[in-house]
C-alpha cells in the first residue's frame, strides 16, 4: 500500500516535513546506540568477562538479523502500510536498548543485540520507503538529511562514551537512547497519518529478485554498490587499527580521526542527495567513487600525518557520498507498489558484502599488510566507479 506524494513536497514544514524530522531522528538516535559498543566493547568484554570472539558473535548476531530483515521488513510494509512496521520496529529497539541498559551478564547481553538487530531492520526499510513516497523532486536530498543520521549518531556516540568511561558504567547510556527513541515513537504514531493493516504474511521473493535484476542496467548496479559496501565494512571496522599499527598513531589521535569521517558525512551526505535531484545519480556516484579510491590508495602510502589527515578527509567526502545516492537509485528503478521489497532486497544484498570486508582486510592485512588490503578496497571502488559510468554514459 503506497501513498501519493505530499504537495509541495517540504523539507522542514507541513506533514512531509514533520515525517522526516522524526524518522531522521529516530535513526540518528539508534545509530548512537548502535555505535556505542564500539568504543565500550573493551570495557564490556572485561565487564561480562568474555573473550574477543564471543564480543565479535554478539556483534555479527546484531548484524546478522539486522540484514536478513530488512527485505521482509520492505516488502510488508508495500502491502501494509509503512506505520504497521515502523512503530513496532520503534518499540522493539526501545526494549533492545534498554535491555542493553538493564541486563546483565552476556546472556542479557546477545539477547539485547538479538532485540536490537530485529529492531533496526523493521524500522530502516520502512522509513526509507516512506521519505520515498512522500518526496519524488526531493527524494534524493530527504534521503540525505536521513542518511546523515548515522553521522550525527556516530558523533553522538563518541560522546556518550566518553562520559561514560570517565563517570559511570558502559550500560549507563543505553538508557537515555531508549527515553529518546521512546519519545520520538510516541512522536511519530501521534503525527503519522498512515494506518495500521496486517495483511497476508506471504512474501513474493522470487518476483522481487526478478525485478531486482531483471536488466543488465540493474545488475550493474548491484555488483557496483555491493563493491562499494563491501568497501566499507573493510575501511570503517579497521582505520583506527590501521592508524594505530601501521601509521603510529596513538590510540587516542586514531580515535579523534576516525571522527573526521563522522563530521564530514554529516555535511556531505545532504549535499551529494540535493545535487542528485538535479543530475543524474550515477553520474555523481562515479565521481564519489573515484575520489575515494584515489584517496584510499594515497592513505595506503603517505605517512606524514598531514596528508594522512587530508586524505582522510577526501575520502570521506567521495564515500559518504554514496549512501542516500544507492538508496535513491534503488527506489528510481523499483516500481511504486514494490520500492519496499525492492528496496529491503537490494539492501540485504549490500549488507552481506559489507560483512565480508572487515574479515578481507583482517586476512590480507595479517598476513600481507595494510596497504595491500587497502589497496584492494581501492580497486573495488574503481570497479564499481566503472559500472556506473557504462550506464551514465548511455543515459
Amino acid at each position: 500500500m503506497n501513498r501519493q506524494p505530499t504537495s509541495g513536497e517540504r523539507l522542514f514544514s507541513g506533514y512531509s516535513g514533520r515525517m522526516l524530522l522524526t524518522v531522521s531522528l529516530a535513526w540518528a538516535v539508534l545509530q548512537a546506540g548502535r555505535f556505542l559498543l564500539s568504543p565500550l566493547l573493551p570495557t564490556i568484554i572485561e565487564a561480562l568477562q568474555i573473550t574477543n570472539a564471543t564480543a565479535g558473535i554478539a556483534l555479527a548476531l546484531f548484524q546478522g538479523i539486522y540484514a536478513i530483515t530488512q527485505y521482509p521488513s520492505g516488502e510488508y510494509s508495500d502491502r501494509w502500510t509503512r506505520a504497521t512496521l515502523i512503530v513496532p520496529g520503534l518499540g522493539i529497539l526501545v526494549l533492545g536498548f534498554a535491555t542493553f541498559g538493564i541486563a546483565g551478564g552476556l546472556t542479557g547481553f546477545l539477547l539485547a543485540a538479538v532485540i536490537t538487530g530485529f529492531g533496526k531492520g523493521l524500522f530502516a526499510i520502512p522509513s526509507r520507503a516512506l521519505l520515498s513516497d512522500l518526496f519524488v523532486e526531493r527524494r534524493g536530498r530527504a534521503l540525505g538529511l536521513y542518511a546523515a543520521g548515522t553521522d550525527l549518531g556516530g558523533l553522538l556516540a563518541s560522546g556518550l562514551a566518553i562520559l561514560a568511561l570517565s563517570y559511570a558504567t558502559w550500560q549507563t547510556p543505553f538508557l537515555p537512547v531508549a527515553v529518546v527513541l521512546g519519545a520520538l515513537t510516541l512522536l511519530f504514531a501521534r503525527w503519522s497519518n498512515d494506518g495500521y493493516t496486517v495483511g497476508s504474511p506471504e512474501l513474493d521473493a522470487s518476483g522481487t529478485l526478478r525485478r531486482l535484476f531483471a536488466s543488465p542496467e540493474q545488475r550493474r548496479t548491484l555488483l557496483a554498490f555491493g563493491l562499494f559496501y563491501f568497501m566499507v565494512g573493510g575501511f570503517i571496522n579497521f582505520l583506527p587499527t590501521f592508524l594505530s599499527q601501521a601509521k603510529d598513531f596513538p590510540e587516542e589521535l586514531a580515535s579523534a580521526t576516525f571522527a573526521i569521517v563522522f563530521v564530514v558525512g554529516l555535511g556531505i551526505k545532504p549535499v551529494a542527495g540535493g545535487l542528485s535531484d538535479h543530475f543524474r545519480r550515477e553520474s555523481i556516484a562515479v565521481v564519489g567513487m573515484l575520489i575515494a579510491a584515489g584517496s584510499l590508495a594515497a592513505l595506503s602510502l603517505v605517512d606524514t600525518r598531514l596528508f594522512i589527515y587530508v586524505a582522510v578527509v577526501v575520502l570521506a567526502v567521495g564515500y559518504k557520498m554514496e549512501f542516500p545516492l544507492a538508496d535513491a537509485i534503488i527506489v528510481d528503478n523499483a516500481p511504486d507498489a514494490d520500492r519496499g521489497a525492492d528496496l529491503g532486497a537490494a539492501r540485504a544484498l549490500f549488507l552481506g558484502a559489507n560483512a565480508v570486508g572487515p574479515a578481507y582486510v583482517g586476512i590480507v592485512a595479517t598476513y600481507l599488510n595494510y596497504a595491500v588490503a587497502f589497496g584492494g578496497l581501492a580497486v573495488c571502488l574503481v570497479v564499481g566507479a566503472g559500472l556506473l559510468y557504462w550506464d551514465a554514459r548511455r543515459g
